[in-house]
């Protein structure tokens, strides 16, 4: 595949043997309030500020808080375009051009060369105050025979906004989307712009994998654990977007068919690992971003079960962080780390990441590093921080490098590459 031009070059050297650390040890009534291991722990993390949620515990050890770790690789961060407006998505194409898109509304592919492309014709219009706008984008699993695009946008409706997704078929020179047609629709519709998720993964069944934000306003976030909205839910669907055969509250009366889980707040991310398991990362209040394991109609816990504060400072009403019946994250920050788009790396070109889980950090600015051992968080480092870049997406390319766009009104698409 041909190297991208580029335009310039920024090389930046992250080398040093992976320290030996262990997790660390259970909590107890020594352990400070901020969450921090003792003096005496083997493991030194990375996070050594003051936790928002001080006197909350981990459940278990190694649930926050992980070992940090450095990775002994040499790697280039190349420039590959500039000026893209708030992107919001990158998805590698088989030619090795690149799809992005932008949150007022447009879709654009960037040459592997670094030749920003017109505007794609046939994106339905978009409500992008707030949060809101164009989102996430992903190829139909049989995109080069069939060139079929899914994507998520905050579509306007009567009385407010939403969360759709749509799909369409991309022209062959790649200038326009031809049998667009909105295939979901999130229920109920509110006129607030804020928390809209929305990730879209395809999974090993073939099925299309919808994440959803809660609205954040007090009279939506309850939604999140009541089955007949969308809101603060994963939905599993198929290509045509009828609810997929198999999802775990089909036929129950109220309750919508297309849901998966429940009980989330935000998700920004989402992701299949090596091993064909569904894994999100999703946005906390003030405190509390968390890792998830997805299970087939599993409750994930918000706003009853959380790892955070208000943005105030104040305790959650009615919220504790352990309760039966819901299920613990498998890792959380606290402080946060306001994550984005994420990918297991799964290349050739960084035999040492093989196997890592990459989280974009947005107001953290850095791209996060998660080793990951038996459903385990095992060791975190934290990558590109002295460019102080909102990460908004991260995705792996076909030639094993990873592709990365800012979230800025001069928005950048980076590709990270091996040295030499």
């Amino acid at each position: 595949m041909r190297q991208p031009r580029v335009v310039p070059v920024v090389s930046i050297l992250a080398s040093a043997l992976v320290m030996g650390c262990t997790p660390s040890p259970a909590p107890s009534a020594e352990t400070p309030s901020d969450q921090t291991p003792p003096q005496n722990s083997p493991c030194t993390p990375l996070e050594t500020r003051a936790a928002n949620a001080a006197g909350q515990r981990p459940a278990f050890p190694g649930q926050t808080r992980a070992c940090g770790i450095r990775s002994d690789v040499a790697f280039d961060v190349q420039v590959v375009a500039r000026g893209l407006e708030r992107p919001w998505a990158v998805e590698p194409l088989p030619d090795g051009a690149l799809l992005v898109t932008e949150k007022p509304g447009r879709m654009r592919i960037v040459s592997a060369a670094g030749q920003v492309g017109p505007p794609i014709a046939g994106v339905p219009s978009v409500d992008a105050r707030g949060q809101g706008g164009l989102l996430d984008v992903a190829l139909s699993p049989g995109f080069a025979a069939d060139r079929t695009l899914y994507w998520s946008f905050t579509e306007p409706r009567e009385g407010g906004n939403g969360t759709s997704v749509a799909r369409g078929v991309l022209s062959p020179d790649g200038t326009r989307l031809d049998q667009v047609r909105v295939i979901l629709r999130t229920r109920p519709t509110y006129a607030n712009n804020m928390h809209f998720g929305s990730r879209l993964a395809f999974g090993p069944d073939g099925m299309l994998y919808v994440t959803m934000g809660e609205r954040s306003a007090l009279e939506t976030r309850p939604q999140a654990q009541q089955l007949d909205s969308h809101l603060g839910k994963t939905l599993r669907i198929q290509p045509d977007g009828s609810p997929a055969p198999g999802n775990p509250f089909v036929g129950r009366p109220g309750a919508l068919p297309e849901i998966w889980s429940l009980g989330h707040r935000n998700i920004q991310s989402a992701t299949f690992d090596p091993q064909g398991r569904f894994w999100i990362v999703e946005h906390g209040p003030r405190g509390g971003d968390e890792v998830n394991l997805m299970e087939k109609g599993k409750n994930y816990g918000w706003p009853v079960v959380t790892y955070g504060v208000e943005y105030s400072g104040s305790a959650i009403q009615d919220a504790v962080t352990q309760r039966a019946g819901f299920e613990q994250p498998v890792y959380y920050w606290d402080p946060v780390i306001a994550p984005s788009g994420a990918e297991f790396y799964t290349g050739q070109a960084f035999p040492a990441w093989r196997g890592s889980l990459f989280v974009g950090g947005l107001a953290s600015r850095r791209l996060v590093r998660l080793q990951i051992e038996n459903e385990r968080v095992t060791g975190e480092e934290h990558l590109l921080v002295d460019r102080g870049q909102r990460i908004r997406d991260v995705r792996q390319g076909p030639d094993g490098a990873l592709y990365v766009v800012t979230d800025g009104a001069n928005g950048e698409l980076w590709r990270i590459a091996p040295r030499g």
